[in-house]
């Protein structure tokens, strides 16, 4: 089994938790605690989860990792 990661990332509005709640129903599993930030350039505050998940298939750097 190989673990893979992922950051998700999005402007601090219900699509996060959209986001977030997708990939939690495709089998991915929170990493570590949220991030919460200012996006400056922007003008918006921006948030961040990681998850990560086991799949069967060797990790290859080309993979697309939001469809595993």
């Amino acid at each position: 089994m190989t673990k893979i990661y992922r950051l998700l990332t999005e402007d601090d509005t219900s699509a996060f938790c959209h986001k977030v709640s997708d990939a939690l129903s495709k089998g991915w599993e929170l990493y570590g605690t949220p991030t919460y930030a200012f996006d400056q350039a922007n003008g918006v505050m921006r948030c961040g989860q990681a998850v990560t998940k086991e799949i069967s298939t060797p990790y290859d750097p080309d993979m697309k990792l939001g469809q595993q």
